[in-house]
């Protein structure tokens, strides 16, 4: 447990950048235990006010290349001067929970270099593609003063929106492919959006990668336009994330929108409205929270659940059985 004392320490450390802190301080915003989050949020309050850093959400069908990505495209903004965090979240097992969490051995490179922070998070019982408490990981990161944060989601396909709750843009990562991975894909996070980057446009894949890069510019043509976005966004590229090509054009093009949204009333409304899914996250999570602690409706809950395995009851109505005394008690 982190006390009183240790967490002015830890704020301090965490302000002045210094990585062991910063990690030690997103371990406890993790945490699920009651005193840990009570720290974690005297810690959080403590830091108050801090820089906004650029938030980069990516996603991207398995195998796509999105940690060989990250890699090089973190050198090249550290190259640039850039101070950049990674927050990968990793899949947690349905079975026992665990998570491999081998980011940094896949991002070796990036891991040694002073100017970058990796940290895998397990995804837990979180759905969406990120962890649940990612935000607050990437309010930590922007406290320590990193200029550029990236959150990369779990990459079990087009569900992975919620990223996109807590990004300033949102990158989409596929692979060369023809027309049934771009139906694949579908709408939902084509719509969400904002870069769609074709990896591997090298060696025998390179035309493959032109081609589909066109598939997916055409597609996103037949979108209606955005509100939040200025001619030409959003659109499709191709990179080379192996070769390091198309990475610097691509870092123009996010920094092109990032701009214009700043320059807009787009870039606070995003952030406020962020802030306000959020809070309404943060409220169910402790309205169930409550609910599993409460003996009484634990039990209820727990018979309930034997009449569902039983058959006496549908499921439906088990969780009305449970949910209509309740309702009762709060009125």
């Amino acid at each position: 447990m982190v006390n009183a004392v240790d967490i002015h320490a830890l704020a301090e450390g965490v302000r002045s950048g210094d990585r062991r802190s910063l990690a030690r301080a997103i371990t406890l915003v993790e945490s699920d235990r009651a005193d840990h989050r009570i720290d974690a949020l005297a810690l959080l309050d403590m830091l108050g006010a801090k820089k906004q850093a650029l938030r980069i959400g990516l996603s991207g069908t398995p195998g796509v290349g999105k940690s060989t990505f990250i890699e090089s495209f973190g050198l090249m903004l550290t190259g640039f001067g850039k101070r950049v965090a990674v927050l990968a979240v990793d899949p947690s097992s349905a079975r026992s929970g665990g998570s491999i969490l081998g980011d940094k051995t896949r991002m070796d490179h990036l891991a040694r270099d002073p100017n970058a922070f990796i940290r895998p998070s397990p995804s837990q019982t979180q759905l969406g593609g990120v962890a649940r408490r990612s935000r607050e990981a990437v309010a930590l990161c922007e406290a320590a003063g990193f200029d550029i944060v990236l959150i990369e989601t779990v990459g079990v396909g087009q569900s992975e929106t919620v990223v996109a709750q807590m990004a300033d843009l949102f990158v989409l990562l596929l692979a060369p492919a023809g027309g049934d991975e771009l139906q694949g894909v579908k709408r939902g996070i084509m719509e969400m959006a904002d870069l769609i980057l074709v990896n591997k446009a090298d060696g025998d894949l390179k035309a493959q990668a032109t081609r589909t890069c066109a598939d997916y510019a055409g597609a996103l043509r037949l979108l209606r336009k955005r509100a939040q976005d200025p001619d030409g966004f959003p659109k499709a590229l191709t990179i080379s994330a192996l070769e390091a090509a198309g990475l610097q054009t691509a870092w123009e093009e996010m920094q092109t929108l990032a701009d214009w949204r700043q320059q807009s009333s787009v870039w606070q409304s995003t952030r406020d409205a962020q802030a306000s899914y959020w809070f309404s996250e943060d409220v169910r999570a402790g309205l169930l929270s409550i609910l599993q602690d409460d003996p009484q409706t634990a039990a209820q809950v727990a018979q309930a659940e034997k009449d569902v395995r039983s058959g006496l009851k549908t499921p439906a109505a088990a969780a009305d059985a449970v949910l209509t005394p309740l309702l009762k008690r709060l009125h």
